[in-house]
């Protein structure tokens, strides 16, 4: 498979990476040791990518793949995030990177910043300061920020020590925030001349753009400044499509080509809001006491799951 540089690095990943966060307790909830055993395969047939965070709950995932590896997947990259605020928290998530997944060094730590806008730099100095810190110490390799918003992107060209941006793009443009899919496309090119590595979220639009995923995958993988796509898989079908299609191979017959994940809102939701104040994409509202969902906005990222109170949100 093909490997590319991450900007300026030196680190160099598959163009495929694993996104980990589907099989864990936000989404598919599968066991730790069959979620390691699919990330296992992916590495065995030749992916040395995952990404994940803090608030996906699959460390234990990755942790159980590594594990079962005779050289502890030394090869794989491996990329995580958190919400922290503050110098401390963030010092907190990555302590607990390094001990969940065993490794004394994280590859690739980043802001996890979908929703906001450009001030996340301000919102959250003593957060990046810390992760400057873990950098300098040689406890993280590269520093940078995951976001939906092309202003975000735009200001990461500015904002001196990002090492790496991981934007959300793909054909349609869905789940973008503050600008269209072309402005997007643009802020990608210039943070790529400004030497961040770059690689692509949502490619499919959280399965919105199954019905012509090679048509999707195209679209981003010829990207300027694009060197990977995170791309979600849950089973060995969806493995063995997406190996297909990022090694040049043709797509097995039996792809599935329609959208099998659907939001559940069960009747003893409270309409608390909690889901409003973390969607994306501004696809949760409160009407007459209960949360609804926009599907015409949803990219089924899994977000609003994890922080309803009364568990009444689901992705199955």
């Amino acid at each position: 498979m093909r490997r590319r540089r991450l900007g300026n690095t030196g680190i160099e990943v598959t163009e495929l990476c694993f996104g980990v966060l589907p099989m864990g307790p936000n989404q598919r909830g599968l066991p730790p040791e069959e979620g390691g055993r699919l990330i296992r395969k992916a590495i065995e047939r030749g992916v040395n990518f995952l990404d994940t965070a803090q608030s996906y709950g699959t460390y234990p995932h990755i942790r159980a793949a590594l594990d079962s590896l005779p050289d502890r997947g030394r090869d794989v990259v491996i990329s995580t995030k958190s919400a922290a605020k503050t110098y401390e928290e963030m010092a907190a998530a990555v302590l607990e990177a390094r001990r969940a997944l065993g490794r004394d060094v994280i590859d690739i730590f980043l802001l996890h910043a979908a929703r906001v806008d450009a001030s996340v730099f301000d919102e959250r100095k003593g957060a990046y300061e810390c992760l400057l810190d873990m950098k300098s110490k040689g406890i993280v390799r590269a520093v940078g920020i995951s976001t939906h918003s092309v202003q975000v992107v735009g200001k990461a060209t500015e904002v001196d020590g990002i090492d790496i941006v991981f934007p959300i793009i793909n054909v349609r443009g869905m789940g973008i925030l503050h600008g269209t899919r072309d402005d997007m496309v643009q802020a990608i090119k210039r943070a790529a001349s400004a030497g961040r590595g770059l690689f692509a979220m949502k490619a499919l639009a959280g399965g919105n753009l199954l019905s012509d995923i090679e048509g999707a995958f195209a679209y981003v993988r010829a990207l300027e400044g694009i060197s990977a796509v995170a791309v979600g898989m849950v089973d060995e079908e969806e493995l063995e499509v997406n190996l297909a299609i990022f090694n040049g191979r043709p797509v097995p017959l039996k792809t599935r080509v329609a959208n099998t994940k659907e939001l559940v809102i069960q009747a003893f939701c409270i309409g608390c809001g909690k889901c409003v104040e973390t969607c994306p994409n501004m696809a949760m509202e409160v009407v007459d006491g209960m949360a609804r969902n926009d599907k015409s906005k949803c990219i089924l990222c899994g977000y609003c799951a994890p922080v309803c109170p009364q568990f009444a949100i689901r992705l199955v």
